[in-house]
This record gives C-alpha cells, sequence and structure tokens, in this order.
C-alpha cells in the first residue's frame, strides 16, 4: 500500500479525524453516488454509527459531521456557515437539504440511530441507507473511519482493494529498516527519499506548493486559537487558555527570556493549545496525522519558524516529507486511530512524526532522524484515549502540549547521539500494535475508563 504524504495531512475541521472528518467524507462519498434524477428519488435516509463512533458520537459532533456530508459537504473545503444555517434548519424544520438541493424529511430520533455494538472490521464503522417515498431501498454502504480522516467502504474491504495498491515507488519501503536501506543506498535523506516518492502522484512544484498550503492553513489555525477566547463547547465549560497565555508571555518578551530553556517551553505550549483549542471549537484543522494530534506538529515547526535562524521554505518542506515518512509508518505497521491502539495511536504517533521532521531540518542523518521519531514514540506507549465526555478536550488539548515540547527534547537527544540506539523504531511501532492490541477497549475513544469516568464532576 503506497501512501502519499498528503494522505496523513489534509485540511479539515475539528473536533476529530476519525469521529468528525471521516464521517463527513463518508457520507459524501455516499450521496455523490446518486446522479440527478436518483437524487430527488430519495425520500428517506437512516444513520447507524456503531461502536466507538455511537459512543462518543455526540462529543465528537459525528452526528452533526455525516448529516454535512449528505448535505453536500466536503471536511475540506466546507464553508462553516453556511454548514451551520443547514443544521439550524434541519433541527427547526425536521428538513435534510440533501447535497444541499432535495429536502426531505429527517426525524433524528429515527433516522439517526446510535449502536455501540462495535462492527468486525474496526471500531469506528457506520452504515447509510436511502429509501423511496415506499420504503424501497435504493442504495446501502457501510464505512470505516479507520483514523487520520482515512476511510474505507464494505467493497474495499471485502475485495481488499485500495487505489494506490499498485502504485510502484522509485524507494519503497514498508519499515523503518527498509527506508534507512534505501537512503543508504541511494545516498538520499530522508526528506529526499519521500519527495522522489511523492513525484509519482504531482510534480515537485505541485508537491512544495500544496505543503506549503497545509502550513498556511496550520499558522491561520494557530493565530485563530492566539486570537479566540470563551468557552468550548460541549458542555465541560472548558475555557479557552491561548489568548491569555499570549498575552502574558508578549509582555515577558523585552526581558530578554526568549532562548531560556523554560520560556522556550512556553511558547511550544501556546501554539499547541492554540490549535488544539480551535479543534475543539470545530475550526478548521489540519489533520497531523489525526485532529486529537493536531497541535503537535504545527507547535515544534512554528516555535522552529519563530524563532531559529536560517529558516527556509524548503526546510519546511523537508520538515513535512520527514515527517510523513514516519506517519506512514505507524500507519502501515501499527495504527493512528485512537479507538484501535489508544492516544498512543495518535499523540505518540504525532510525537515521533514531529521528532523526525525536526531532525533532519537541523542537520540529522537519516540514522538520528530514525532515533528521534523512536525517542518519541517510545516515550508514549501506552497513552490511553480517555476523552471526559466524549470531547476532544480534556486531557487532549494539554496532552498535544506535553507532546509537543517532549518531540523537541527527542530530536536534540537524538542528534547528540552518533552510536546505534538499543530500540529501533520498527520494534516500538511493533510495541505499540501490541500494546493497543492488548488495551482494554474502555481506553480506546469510548470514554468508559480513564479520566473519563475518573472525573464525575465534569
Amino acid at each position: 500500500m503506497a501512501l502519499s504524504v498528503f494522505d496523513l495531512f489534509k485540511i479539515g475541521v475539528g473536533p476529530s479525524s476519525s469521529h468528525t472528518v471521516g464521517p463527513m467524507r463518508a457520507a459524501h462519498q455516499f450521496i455523490q453516488h446518486f446522479n440527478q434524477q436518483q437524487l430527488f428519488e430519495i425520500a428517506r435516509v437512516q444513520i447507524v454509527l456503531y461502536g466507538s463512533l455511537a459512543s462518543t458520537g455526540v462529543g465528537h459532533a459525528t452526528d452533526q459531521a455525516a448529516l454535512l456530508g449528505l448535505m453536500g459537504f466536503d471536511p475540506e473545503t466546507i464553508d462553516i456557515a453556511q454548514g451551520q444555517a443547514y443544521l439550524a434548519q434541519l433541527s427547526e424544520q425536521q428538513k435534510l437539504k440533501l447535497k444541499g438541493q432535495h429536502d426531505i424529511h429527517f426525524n433524528t430520533k429515527q433516522d439517526l440511530v446510535f449502536n455501540e455494538n462495535a462492527l468486525a472490521y474496526h471500531p469506528n464503522a457506520m452504515s447509510i441507507s436511502a429509501y423511496t417515498k415506499n420504503e424501497q431501498l435504493l442504495f446501502t454502504e457501510t464505512y470505516y473511519s479507520v483514523g487520520g480522516g482515512f476511510i474505507l467502504n464494505a467493497h474495499q474491504i471485502h475485495q481488499h482493494s485500495n487505489p494506490d495498491e499498485d502504485v510502484q515507488l522509485p524507494y519503497p519501503f514498508q519499515n523503518a529498516a527498509e527506508l534507512l536501506q534505501q537512503c543508504k543506498q541511494h545516498q538520499l535523506s530522508v526528506s529526499q527519499l519521500m519527495l522522489e516518492n511523492e513525484k509519482i502522484w504531482r510534480s515537485e512544484t505541485e508537491i512544495r506548493n500544496k505543503i506549503m498550503q497545509i502550513w498556511q492553513v496550520m499558522q491561520e489555525c494557530i493565530q485563530n486559537g492566539l486570537e479566540h477566547e470563551g468557552i468550548l463547547p460541549g458542555g465541560l465549560d472548558v475555557k479557552r487558555r491561548a489568548k491569555k497565555f499570549h498575552q502574558k508571555l508578549l509582555q515577558r518578551k523585552d526581558l530578554n527570556l526568549i532562548s531560556t530553556t523554560f520560556n522556550a517551553m512556553e511558547w511550544v505550549n501556546l501554539f499547541a493549545l492554540a490549535v488544539n483549542e480551535e479543534n475543539a471549537a470545530g475550526g478548521r484543522v489540519v489533520t497531523a496525522p489525526t485532529n486529537g494530534a493536531a497541535g503537535i506538529i504545527p507547535a515544534v515547526l512554528y516555535y522552529y519558524q519563530t524563532f531559529a535562524d536560517n529558516v527556509s521554505e524548503g526546510k519546511i518542506v523537508d520538515f513535512f516529507l520527514s515527517a510523513a515518512a514516519v506517519g506512514i509508518l505507524c500507519k502501515l505497521n501499527a495504527s493512528i486511530s485512537g479507538a484501535e491502539v489508544g492516544c498512543q495511536g495518535e499523540v505518540g504517533s504525532a510525537c515521533a512524526m514531529a521528532s523526525a521532521g525536526l531532525a533532519e531540518i537541523l542537520g540529522g542523518t537519516p540514522e538520528q532522524v530514525e532515533h528521534a521519531a523512536e525517542i518519541g514514540l517510545e516515550h508514549n506507549l501506552g497513552l490511553t484515549c480517555d476523552p471526559i465526555g466524549g470531547l476532544v478536550q480534556v486531557p487532549c488539548i494539554e496532552r498535544n502540549a506535553i507532546a509537543a515540547v517532549k518531540a523537541i527534547n527527542a530530536a536534540q537527544m537524538a542528534l547528540q547521539d552518533e552510536d546505534e540506539h538499543f530500540v529501533s523504531l520498527d520494534k516500538v511501532i511493533q510495541t505499540m500494535k501490541e500494546t493497543g492490541r492488548d488495551m482494554s477497549d474502555k481506553y480506546k475513544e469510548t470514554s468508559k475508563g480513564g479520566l473519563a469516568v475518573n472525573s464525575i464532576e465534569c
């Protein structure tokens, strides 16, 4: 299976890539099945959410995301204001505007079903069915949201089909050992190798432009997070803190503390908080590789861009390319889905990716890049996904800040160590997979264990 950089980094909306972006993409794909004539034959649509999508669906806005997808909205291009207007119409008039063109009656109590029983293939599953006015089934499909906004339908699962299955990369790799071997054999850095592979799908100019577009959205997300204040939606009454923290740091800027270790940590913390508060509020974010871990990579890179010398567009592109290489390894050999392996698959993978990207642009060898990723992931092993109230707020927002600082530390340690390290990245990824397999389901994005149940007052 060949994965692109842009499979890992996708523009979307909060609060969750697996529970918001994925379901919206699935519902959007479903409604695109119908041509204009067929669309107006639909009289009723039923959505069934299974497993984790049902358990934490309301907190992650899974129900709203699926409805918006049926209305014709795509996560990357959605007009959020128009989407909210359509949802308001649905609430007031019980009318669902399919593809933004055809109104049908929609009873949320009957036509939107939450079934906490998980389907066999993956804990994040949903089915959508469309019927005529005579209750004749027009089309039904089951989708799996497998993390990071990736979706697979039942046909792809059963036929083992993947559009990129037969893509022949110039420098293929299935694990970190093969990646390092390819780099050594062809005298390439990790970012150079990734760029050559990416050219299978796009020209170099398109790749660089698209990466910079991704980076622009990330920067806008940080700025929005630094400007917005108030209470995050969902009922926990969590206050946004990034704007207040930012003002405090700016007041201290004239004290020449920017370069101190403690002050550096505060800035990195701030940037991560800003992104994840925007994500929790349903703002526009980039999966990196998921929404729940969306603040780690932009926080590390934004800090580098703000305070480092000799920052260039080329280095930013190299950061993303190297980070994506590690994200691909995590997805291929374990998972980036919190519902599948816990938060180690989201925050852990993102921390490893950020560590690798930073080590690359600080001059690390491929071996040091791999080592940085190994350190970043190793020290997130066993991390559970236990969001209070099913919301991507507590402990998710702070967890991104902690991991962003950890990523910088991992890169620094790897760059200081020129010897072969004891544990390989491949072994750590395998351990993440096995740990996720052994982890109780109550710690996998169901809000049935951990902090989610030990913070009853929330």
